[in-house]
This record gives structure tokens, sequence and C-alpha cells, in this order.
């Protein structure tokens, strides 16, 4: 008899797939991600290689239940859980350490990782085991002990070619990493070869960096042209960076990059990271950004330098904006995968990945293993209370899977020295020298002037605040709502053609366009009227320079990221950073999250003391006059005891339950209509909307047509100034009352 692993799809034209089709490759898959990952830890790779051998080889056992394959052969109702099967049989004797992690990694590849203090108390015969009663009065694990030989003996009897995997026991077992990763390494066999039967896209696994040398040259050439026949300070300044950054010494694992705005580390850091590379033959490089805007830049940069002849760029370099990970089937083509040699991605995206224990949101997780990790603008990169949690992942990553990894930062508030983070506080090796830093520091303090504004503003004060000063300006506030109702504002009151704006209202789309409209006129020397109004988002890494800078008050690592978009290359003798307050309303929303930073902002400049050098010093009184939030304990405690939902729960970059919205209207109608649409198309013409205001906001679920469970379709307006708040900003306007987005 053969037996099914999945329905066939007759309307698409699609057969049957076997079940030893399937296993086999499933095994093989998992067995080539879980190679690739062991072969950089020691201390780990011969477990994860067997556990996650034993895992893929069973993890489907429970389909071969009589049941099971009516429901395949007819593709109608509803399975008996076919993942106890494996689990029980891995289970059984499980003696060493491989096989119990296989029996967790296989319960997981659905339902994602348990909270495992409460599952190992459940009792004898109880762990990992479905319990749960079927229609004819008995549990499912009782049933399927009655018939887990039967089930055993359809297995070898598929016509399997796979060789017996024997368990080992390192007694490495409890880490919860490791588990991540062994999942991730199943899930995305899995994934693969489910999409691949159904013909979906399928993203092939890309090569790997290969030859790092031979790109650190390239980008070299590029640098020097970007320096060629200028003799000013900034460019000097570049160079030296360069140059530091490139000849550091590589055999350390985690370097801190203290290096000025303006002064080239997009570049710099690349070049470490590639040498580093080279010595110790990585596979992969992370780029990993505070804000999706700045993405494309920092991927159009990279990809100018680093992509040899020959090869297809965006296959060398990829870019990766806000989540879009499915679950279901039908949508698991947009899921991105890391496997570029080269991944730009976000912080939310990154450390979240580390955070998971859903299948689809850990499937990329074992790309990591063996990668140079770029944090850049760490100091934004994550709320205050995640980083002593992140810090242990990066330093794990770092010892137990070879990771490179560097922080950097314009304006870095060296948390790692203080206790509050990690106990003991260590040193960072430095990538660029206290020299450097100190000569960059005075060429800082003569390119920009700080200064406050003490009254805080409403429309009609900010508008007259803002004419006063020198164009073009940068004004950045704190919320999404705050940019949307000012640009509006100015828009009326001087015209549209003096006003843009710039937030993740916009698609990454349309903010790229944006950028680059904003590019072009900061390039028209007659043409400087004009303010750009924004959120965060352009704070840091965006290479373009303004006349004045105007930031709500935030927090001293803002204000100086700020004055990192101004006067940039000091084309102007002097330029002002003007930090200012706003007059909240329901329409000017105060953001809760800034209040301890803004306050400490406010005493620094009483005290005369707004520099980069103040920063960690900045950070120490937020925490003492805050305090370390309760959730950065908590989630300590829930990864010690490998509770992985509450790890998840908790480790929220951004702390918001957010879904993808597609605003293009006729991309909504090639997606009902089942056309194919790439992971790129629907990143950028999507926003993340809050999901509790997805009913007020009257998002509409495309699984009504489809089956896609986490994607929703705007019907509010929308447009290229505003983005989606050219629909919500009404909405307030008629009821008064205000969204802090």
């Amino acid at each position: 008899m053969t037996y099914l692993a999945h329905s066939a799809r007759p309307a698409r034209g699609i057969p049957e797939q076997e079940y030893r089709d399937h296993i086999e490759n499933v095994v093989a898959g998992a067995v080539c991600n879980a190679d690739r990952a062991a072969v950089f830890s020691a201390k780990y790779g011969d477990l994860l290689r067997q556990a996650v051998r034993l895992a893929a080889e069973f993890h489907d056992l429970g389909k071969l239940d009589d049941g099971n394959q009516e429901v395949l052969r007819n593709n109608h109702g509803k399975m008996l859980n076919h993942v106890d099967a494996g689990v029980a049989h891995l289970l059984h004797d499980a003696r060493g350490d491989s096989k119990l992690l296989a029996a967790i990694v296989a319960f997981a590849h659905h339902i994602g990782l348990p909270a495992w203090a409460d599952e190992s108390t459940r009792g004898k015969g109880l762990i990992l085991r479905d319990a749960e009663p079927t229609s004819i009065g008995v549990t499912l694990r009782e049933i399927t002990n009655q018939r887990l030989c039967e089930y055993l003996r359809r297995h070898a009897n598929a016509g399997s070619k796979l060789q017996p995997a024997e368990p080992i026991n390192p007694r490495l077992f409890l880490n919860p990493l490791l588990w991540r990763i062994a999942l991730s390494c199943l899930v995305d066999a899995d994934h693969s070869d489910t999409a691949r039967h159904y013909r979906d896209p399928v993203v092939n696994q890309l090569p790997p960096l290969l030859a790092p040398e031979h790109r650190l040259k390239s980008l070299d050439e590029y640098v020097a042209e970007l320096g060629r026949g200028h003799e000013d300070e900034r460019t000097q300044l570049r160079a030296t960076v360069y140059h530091q950054c490139h000849e550091a010494d590589c055999s350390e694992g985690f370097f801190a990059c203290d290096s000025p705005v303006g002064s080239g580390k997009t570049t710099a850091i690349m070049g470490h990271l590639l040498k580093a590379s080279a010595a110790k033959n990585l596979r992969r490089i992370f780029v990993v950004l505070p804000f999706t805007n700045i993405i494309d830049q920092s991927v159009g940069v990279y990809r100018k330098a680093l992509v040899q002849i020959g090869e297809v760029a965006e296959n060398i370099v990829v870019a990766h904006h806000h989540r879009a990970e499915f679950d279901d089937p039908n949508a698991r083509q947009y899921s991105f995968l890391w496997h570029a040699p080269v991944v730009v991605t976000t912080a939310v995206q990154f450390f979240e990945t580390l955070a998971a224990c859903s299948p689809a949101s850990v499937r990329k997780l074992h790309q990591i293993a063996g990668s140079a990790i770029f944090i850049d603008e760490a100091h934004t990169a994550l709320p205050a209370h995640l980083w002593p949690q992140a810090w242990k992942w990066l330093r794990e990553l770092e010892r137990d899977w070879s990771c490179h990894i560097v922080l950097g930062s314009g304006s870095m508030h060296r948390f790692w020295e203080l206790p509050d983070f990690v106990d003991p506080p260590i040193m960072l090796p430095p990538l660029v020298p206290d020299s450097v830093r100190e000569t960059s520091a005075d060429h800082e303090r003569r390119r920009v002037k700080y200064r406050s504004h003490a009254e805080p503003l409403d429309f009609e004060m900010l508008a007259k605040f803002v004419k006063k000063t020198d164009g073009p300006r940068l004004l950045i506030v704190n919320t999404v709502q705050s940019a949307a109702a000012i640009a509006r504002s100015l828009a009326i009151e001087f015209g549209g053609e003096h006003v843009e704006h710039l937030s993740t209202a916009l698609t990454p789309r349309d903010r790229q366009a944006t950028l680059e409209l904003v590019k072009l006129r900061l390039q028209q020397p007659n043409h400087r009227d004009w303010t750009l109004v924004a959120t965060s988002c352009v704070e840091a890494g965006v290479d373009f320079s303004f006349r004045t800078g105007i930031r709500e008050r935030c927090s001293l690592t803002s204000l100086l990221q700020t004055s990192g978009r101004v006067n940039r290359s000091k084309e102007y003798e002097e330029a002002d950073v003007w930090d200012i307050q706003l007059r909240h309303d329901h329409l000017l929303r105060a953001h809760p999250a800034f209040e301890a930073s803004a306050r400490v902002l406010g005493e620094l400049f009483v005290e005369n003391k707004v520099s980069p050098d103040a920063c960690t010093e900045a950070l120490r009184r937020e925490i003492r006059q805050e305090g370390m939030p309760r959730k950065k304990n908590d989630i300590d405690v829930a990864e010690r005891n490998a509770n992985f939902p509450k790890v998840e729960e908790l480790f929220r970059v951004i702390d918001s339950d957010t879904v993808t919205a597609i605003v293009d209207g006729p991309l909504v109608l090639r997606l009902e209509a089942y056309e194919k649409v790439t992971r790129a198309e629907l990143q950028s013409a999507s926003v993340q909307i809050w999901h509790n205001k997805e009913q007020e906001f009257g998002l509409e679920r495309l699984e009504r047509v489809l089956g896609y469970e986490d994607l929703r379709k705007w019907v509010l307006p929308y447009d290229k100034f505003l983005g989606y708040m050219a629909g919500v900003l009404p909405l307030i306007d008629g009821g008064r009352n205000g969204f802090i987005i």
C-alpha cells in the first residue's frame, strides 16, 4: 500500500505526495541545515545533527494512521494529531539527549516550543504527549500507544532508503537557543518540501559568502573611489576610520565601534566583517539596522561595493523589512529565510527571531550560526530592558556558534559597563582607538550647536518657530500620528511644496520614493525653504544633511543622532539642532516610553552636558529614575526555565501586536485571483497596523478568500504623502480620540 503525506489538489493539477518522498526530502533538507550550522559549534554540533536527523525521520509518523490516510486520500475531514506518534517513539527509551531533543523538536514543528518547566512535570508517560480525549472516548495518547508498532512497521515498509540513526548522549540538553536552532532546521526543511510539492515558490539556498577577501578588495576600491579628489576634514576622518576597522585584529569575537556620525561606519565595519569572515571561514554577514527605511540605502551601498561580476545583486545582498512570516502553507512562500550571503534586516526581525518559539518565526534561525553580525546604532536597536537577555544571546552566538559581532553607534551608551545590564560589567575591545574618537569629537563640536526651546509648542506656535529657522529643516517627533498631523498642518499653512513627510505610515516602497525625493531637494542650493517632518525612522543611518534640526524631546542619544542629519559635511559655517517640547492634545500625542529619557535630557541641558561623552551617564540616570522594568527579570527567568511561549511574549522589540495590511489595491486583486506574488512585492506594498485598531480601521481579512491568516487589506484612504494616516487623521478629527502610533 502507498501511504501519503499530503493530499492532492486536483483544481491545480497537483497530485498526492507519498509519505516516503516527503520523509526522505525533509530528512535530506533538515540534515543539510543542521550540518551547515553544526560545523560552527564544537560544543553542540554532534547533538544538533543527531537530534534533527531523528526528528526529521519521525515528525509525521502519525500520518500513517488508517484514519489519517483516509483524510489525506479524500482531502476531506480532520486528522488526528499526527505529531503524537513520532514523539511517542522518540521518547521511548530516550536515554540519549539527542532522542529527547528530537522528541521536543518533532512535538513543536506545528505548535511551537513548549513551556518546558510545565511540560516536564506532567507526570510519567504524559510529557509532550497528547492527552486530549477523542470522539471515541479515549485519549489520543492511548490510541497512539496501541497503534505505534503498526505505524513503525508501515514506516519501515514505506520503501524509504534512510539509514538508521543512533542517538548520542553528550549531556548538553537544556539550552534554549540550541532547541530553537534545532527546530529551525526541521521546520525550514518541512515547509520547503511542502511548498515545493504544492508548486509554490521555493527559495533555494543561495551561495554562501564565498571568497570574502575578493569582496573586501572590491570594497576597498569602492571606498577609495568615494574619497578620490576630496581633501576635506570629513573625507580624511572617513579614511582613517575605514583603515582602523580594516586593520583591526579580528581574533576576538566581540567588538564595539563608537564612531561619530558621518564617519563611514556602513563601509568601515563591513570591511572589518569581511576580514573576520575570511579569517574565520564564516558563511554569512548580517547587518542589523534600527529602522526599516534605512535598509534600502544600506543595501544599495553594499550591492555596489560587494557584488562581483557575473553575480545577481539581489541574490548576494538582500533586504528584509517588516515581519512577513506565515504559518499557513498557502502563504509560506512569503516568508523571508535569510539565505543570502549578506542579509540586511531590522533589529525587530533579528532579535525577535532569537526569542521566537513559533515555527514560522523560528524557521530562519539556523542561518545565523557561523555569521559575522553588525548591530548598527546599537543604542537604539532595543528597549533598555531587553538588552540583558539580548546580550546573553549574542555572547552565546559568539561563544558556541562561532559568530563574530560588532556593536556600532555614533552615540553609544556602553550598557555592558553597567551592572543593571551585564553582571559583572565588562569592557569590549574598540575597533576605533580613542585618539581617533577624540579627533572626531572636536570635529563634532564645531559642526553643530545644541539649543533648547523651553516653552511647549502647539500647532500655531510650532509653525511660527519652524518658519524662523533656516532651511532646509528636519523636524523629528515621537509618534507616527504627530508626524502626520504636523505635516498636514504645515502643508496647509505654507503649501504642500514646502513639506515632506516620512514615517512608517508609508509603505517601504513609498518611504524609499520619499527618501530619494528628499535627497534630490537637498541638492538644490536655491531651494531651501522646506521641511521634512518625520519620526525617529530617519534618526540613524540616513545619508542626508539639513541646515537645521528640530527634535521633539526624547533622549540624549536621539538628539545626537538627529545632529547626524544636520550639516553632515560641514557645508555651513554653523548649524543648530533644536530640542523642543510639544503641547500634546488629541492630534499631537505624547509617547509614554520617553518620559524618563526626556526628563534626563532636560537635566543635561541645564548642566551643559549635551555631548556624546554623556550617553552612558544619561542611560545610568534613566535607569536610576525609572528603574529597570520588571520584564527584564521575567524574561531572564522564562529563558532559564525554557518557557518559550513566555519569552516570545515578553521579548518584543516594538511592544505592540501588529498585522500586515496591504495598501495596494491591484496587488490585493492579484492575491485574490491566486496569482503569484513575490515576497518583495508583498513587503513593499504593505504597512504594519496595530492589531487592536483592526476593527476601528475596518481592515479586511484576506483569509476569507485565501486562507492567509496574517494578511489584511487596507480600505481607508492611503496616499503617498501621509500614508495610511490619510485615512486615520479624519477619524481623529471627527472623534477627537488620538492614537499613539
